[in-house]
């Protein structure tokens, strides 16, 4: 390459050593390169890696493998270790738990046994290089795994359990290369295996212990996203180094922490869209681009003995990982595709692979060869090299034909008419974070340009004034939304009224659901919710949620919902129970549903049949007048649910009058949503809240006294069923 730009009189000194000009030839090969490959029908993995091969020191020598590639690199695997647990759907994983620690140690026995007989005789290597040789088979990384979360499917088991194998499969194999090592270290003494592993099993219970506790307390104090960013990172890294600290390798800690943060940031988030952003432009890519600087061809073909070491090693590789998956499809009866896709996952060899061989080649041993002689370390290269090769098209293809399937099994299920949309009236700044938040982890993922973001302007004199803070709003709701990767439809109107506005902007674009915030009760004669909210409901059937959030969305712990007697009797039944439920998948957090047995029954009935893999938990609450026994129940990070009823319709009580003075004096510590499912028919003048001028509230008043009484009496220690 030198030659030929000194033919052409370009004097430039290679390889490059300028680091803007080296970043700009990394930034444009993370631009092209999947481009390229994309037209030759190779994946951008694979890609990636021959950029690497070409631009590196054993090809065209444009880029030396300097300390950025190591730095870059080493942030790269981290981060795909991190991902592979952030993406992790751990109410799934709890099923399908014994899968993956299956697949693990299938994963890891087989091409252990595999490859010690065939280093001892087909290789002629001693035991200790055929174990450590063998470790090396077993060990893969993930870094097939940005396909499939190009293709959406993270969320299939087979992922799941392949990414849940992998941690088992590369903690054996780390323990196997720390105690190989530690056979050559002069200082290890009898106690150093077991020092070593309580050290591992500490860290990783603080690990899982505090880690939360820290992030759960820093989203509630820090709203501002390059700070969350930066706080997260900061703890991917104090994660792994800190495995690092007590013998193990960085990619466990990444792996943990990212399990551990799970349910601090949902899918659906500013924060997942940024981290998933940064990882796949930008760190995963330098990765990939320094393992194929790694790659030496001319060493690889221009000697024998390495290429029949590299062939060996691949075939078991290969054969020892099919295997492995091929057996956990057939113990658990998964179907072709779900093993093709964990074989794909589990194939790829890296970043163990990478480390095992560097300390094996290091090692002296007292005859004076290394324990891992050359022919290894380039077998090793190409190994890295087919592996990657043979896992990207597997997993590629395996991902495309699962997609497939659930984008047919989308369209074969019978939907209502009507695609759900949401609407958020966004006229209070201090709300809208709270509000979108809201509205990203209910809103159904499947379903595009779903979220409308209103804001009304009355016609008066100060109108400019308020169009200039409507203007505002809505940018900072597509802000939210765009950070999350959620299209969001903004729109801005003239209107008599607030309400009015809301109710026509419904109309026109086919709102199914509403989501506004709380009233703020600004007098003593003033409403529970106000006078907008009140004719709102009086003249719309449609779904409204209104809410009072008191801290971020993603650091709520459990979500309470009170459900009314015969509420399953409504149209919008089946609505707000799947909203909810998706809720508490995307936040990871319980839901607790309290009501009469048979609706509890048939809300069982639509999360079974729906396969909602929510946490959730069922207690019997046989009257309505039980509800402020809850009030005990509900901490300052639980999420309070109020399902509630139009007055005329069917689930509709007249307890439900006293709501708004139990919600606002027992429950004004938590965060609240009393919710209205959806209604057939026309909308009845008459209001399930009283309105403050009228005679309904004027009666709760008056039973102010016996119903306090009656609170009172009840807490000498009996409880209703369900509720202890």
């Amino acid at each position: 390459m030198e030659r030929m730009l000194d033919y052409i009189g370009l004097n430039i000194d290679l390889p490059i050593s300028d680091p803007t000009w080296i970043f700009f030839l990394v930034l444009a090969i993370i631009l092209f390169a999947p481009i390229i490959f994309e037209r030759l029908h190779i994946p951008h993995i694979i890609g990636m890696i021959l950029a690497g091969v070409l631009v590196g020191e054993h090809g065209f020598n444009i880029l030396a493998r300097d300390s950025s590639f190591e730095l870059f690199g080493q942030v790269g695997l981290y981060y795909i270790m991190f991902l592979a647990g952030l993406e992790m759907n751990m109410e799934d994983f709890k099923s399908i738990r014994f899968k993956a620690v299956t697949l693990g140690l299938l994963a890891f026995i087989v091409p252990m046994v595999i490859g010690v007989w065939t280093n001892l005789n087909l290789l002629g290597y001693g035991l200790i290089t055929s174990i450590l040789l063998a470790s090396m088979y077993a060990s893969h990384t993930l870094v097939t795994y940005p396909i499939v979360q190009r293709y959406g499917v993270t969320r299939q088991r087979s992922v799941g359990i392949a990414v849940g194998g992998t941690a088992v499969t590369d903690t054996l194999t780390l323990i196997v290369l720390a105690v190989i090592s530690g056979l050559y270290k002069g200082d290890v003494s009898d106690m150093y295996w077991l020092w070593m592993l309580l050290k591992v099993v500490v860290l990783g219970t603080v690990i899982l212990y505090t880690f939360p506790r820290i992030g759960r307390w820093f989203f509630r104090r820090y709203s501002d996203g390059v700070v969350q960013f930066i706080f997260v990172l900061a703890m991917v890294f104090l994660g792994a180094g800190l495995m690092a600290f007590v013998g193990m390798e960085g990619i466990l800690g990444a792996f943990l922490v990212g399990l551990v943060l799970n349910r601090l940031i949902p899918q659906v988030s500013p924060l997942m869209n940024h981290l998933e952003f940064v990882g796949n432009a930008l760190f995963i890519p330098y990765f990939l681009i320094g393992v194929g600087m790694l790659i030496n061809v001319d060493v690889l073909f221009g000697h024998v003995d390495s290429i029949k070491v590299a062939s060996v090693m691949i075939v078991v590789a290969l054969v020892g990982k099919w295997i492995a998956s091929w057996l956990t499809q057939k113990i658990f009866g998964m179907s072709n595709r779900e093993g093709n896709l964990m074989y794909g996952l589990s194939t790829a060899q890296a970043a163990a692979t990478l480390a095992a061989v560097m300390v094996g080649y290091n090692i002296i041993m007292p005859s004076g060869e290394r324990l891992l002689n050359e022919d290894v370390l380039n077998g090793t290269i190409l190994l890295i090299l087919v592996t990657c090769i043979v896992s990207s098209f597997i997993t590629e293809d395996a991902a495309k034909r699962i997609a497939m399937d659930d984008n047919a099994a989308a369209v074969g299920e019978e939907y209502s008419q009507e695609q759900e949309r949401i609407l958020v009236p966004v006229a209070n700044p201090g709300t809208i974070n709270s509000l979108m938040s809201l509205a990203l982890v209910v809103r159904d993922e499947k379903v595009r340009d779903n979220l409308v973001a209103l804001s009304v302007i009355n016609d008066n004199n100060d109108s400019k004034k308020l169009e200039m803070l409507a203007r505002r709003n809505l940018e900072r709701a597509a802000q939210i939304a765009a950070s999350a990767g959620v299209t969001l439809k903004t729109v801005s109107r003239f209107d008599l009224n607030i309400t009015t506005g809301i109710l026509h902007t419904a109309k026109e674009n086919n709102i199914t659901s509403l989501i506004i915030g709380l009233h703020y009760k600004s007098s003593i004669v003033d409403s529970f919710f106000g006078k907008m909210t009140e004719n709102l409901l009086k003249n719309t059937s449609r779904q409204v949620m209104i809410v009072n959030l008191l801290m971020p969305v993603n650091t709520l712990r459990r979500i309470v919902v009170a459900v009314p007697p015969k509420a399953e009797y409504e149209p919008g039944f089946v609505k707000w129970v799947t909203q909810i439920c998706r809720m508490g998948t995307q936040l990871g957090c319980w839901v607790y549903f309290y009501g009469e047995e048979m609706t509890l029954g048939y809300i069982k009935g639509v999360i079974s049949k729906k396969r909602f893999t929510t946490r959730t938990r069922f207690f019997t609450m046989d009257s309505w007048d039980d509800l402020l026994m809850l009030s005990n129940r509900i901490n300052y990070d639980h999420l309070f649910v109020v399902v509630s009823a139009r007055r005329g319709f069917i689930s509709y009580d007249n307890s439900f009058d006293k709501l708004p003075m139990q919600v606002s004096r027992y429950f004004n510590n938590s965060s609240v949503m009393i919710l209205f499912p959806e209604q057939k028919g026309s909308p009845i003048d008459n209001l399930s809240f009283a309105n403050p001028h009228g005679i309904a509230e004027a009666k709760v008043y008056e039973k102010i006294g016996s119903w306090v009484s009656k609170l009172f009496n009840r807490n000498d220690g009996s409880q209703p069923p369900g509720l202890s």
